[in-house]
């Protein structure tokens, strides 16, 4: 009995011993990473007066965070109206541009610049599309105080003078419900006092040109032309659009997809621009009318400038941009 008794004993002894030997060792809490943060200056671009100064801003901040803080302190100058910049001379920065990553220490300095009143980019594009829509139709149904009274509320006997109010509606109905439903915006606003620069062009374009070719001795072109570029320059707009997902400002390289009317890609960078070119040209040949071949050059020279812009934009920002592309026209521009 002793015997047993011993033997259990040290049985039980043994046991909490392996317990404790097995049991692992608490592991020392963790030291909470520091944190530094930024103090930020901004200082006004012309006069160098300083405007505010920003005690710890995290170092995760977006320069749109900061506008935002910049905004607290002068609330007429929302965050779309600013300009902020690291140099007097350099560019603007992005908002999504993140601070530590930034070639700033932890005192930044930022130059603020006011851009004036801004409007959003769909507003701007419906004004632009909505004044040219109704004023050519002004002209064609022959409103009081445009052509001579007896002509008044008159319709015209030439066929060519119908197509082409239907094929100008047609465009500008287009661009309209294209900036409602399809176009994703970069940008998100651009300033007051270019929307009368922008309208005074597209509005007094097509006032000149309805004027003519809605004028009650319009004579008929010798041949016409019917255009179907609308549709190819539609097709290369849901193709940009469906390459942003939504609120996303990721740029990726634009490829042909299985509609025949986006394969322009392999040779162009921005057929958008290469079929609004030739619906013009369509509408030239089939009015045959001066003001229309006017307003047709001046917008392929400025598409032109788009277009290129745009072109060395994708060159240098993706290095496997495909080296076969021109900007606006295959293999010439």
């Amino acid at each position: 009995m002793d015997v047993l008794a011993l033997e259990a004993k040290s049985v039980n002894g043994s046991e909490p011993e392996k317990k404790s030997s097995s049991r692992p060792k608490p592991k020392p809490p963790k030291k909470a990473k520091r944190i530094v943060y930024f103090e930020v200056e901004i200082v006004d671009l012309k006069t160098k007066e300083k405007l505010l100064l920003l005690d710890k801003v995290e170092p995760t901040a977006t320069v749109l965070d900061i506008k935002a803080l910049f905004h607290k302190s002068y609330p007429k100058w929302y965050p779309a109206r600013q300009s902020l910049r690291l140099d007097p001379k350099s560019k603007c920065l992005r908002d999504e541009e993140i601070l530590q990553t930034l070639p700033v220490g932890t005192t930044a300095s930022f130059y603020f610049r006011d851009l004036g009143p801004q409007l959003t980019w769909g507003t701007v594009f419906l004004t632009e599309c909505v004044g040219p829509l109704v004023i050519y139709l002004m002209f064609y149904f022959h409103l009081p105080f445009i052509y001579s009274p007896k002509y008044d509320f008159t319709s015209s006997k030439h066929w060519v003078v119908h197509l082409a109010c239907i094929c100008h509606s047609f465009h500008y109905i287009k661009r309209i419900l294209e900036t409602m439903f399809v176009h994703r915006i970069s940008h998100g606003t651009m300033p007051l006092k270019n929307i009368f620069k922008n309208c005074g062009y597209y509005w007094c374009s097509a006032a000149w040109m309805a004027y003519y070719i809605n004028h009650p001795l319009y004579t008929t072109p010798y041949y016409g032309q019917m255009q179907f570029c609308q549709i190819g320059n539609f097709s290369i707009h849901v193709a940009l659009r469906n390459l942003k997902p939504p609120g996303s400002k990721v740029k990726k390289i634009p490829y042909p997809t299985k509609n025949p009317f986006t394969w322009i890609f392999w040779l162009v960078s921005c057929p958008n621009y290469t079929y609004e070119v030739g619906s013009w040209i369509g509408f030239t040949v089939m009015t045959q009318c001066v003001p229309v071949a006017f307003f047709t050059l001046v917008a392929f020279i400025q598409m032109t400038v788009w277009a290129r812009g745009k072109h060395c934009s994708y060159v240098k920002e993706f290095r496997d941009y495909p080296t076969l592309r021109s900007s606006i026209l295959p293999f010439i521009l």
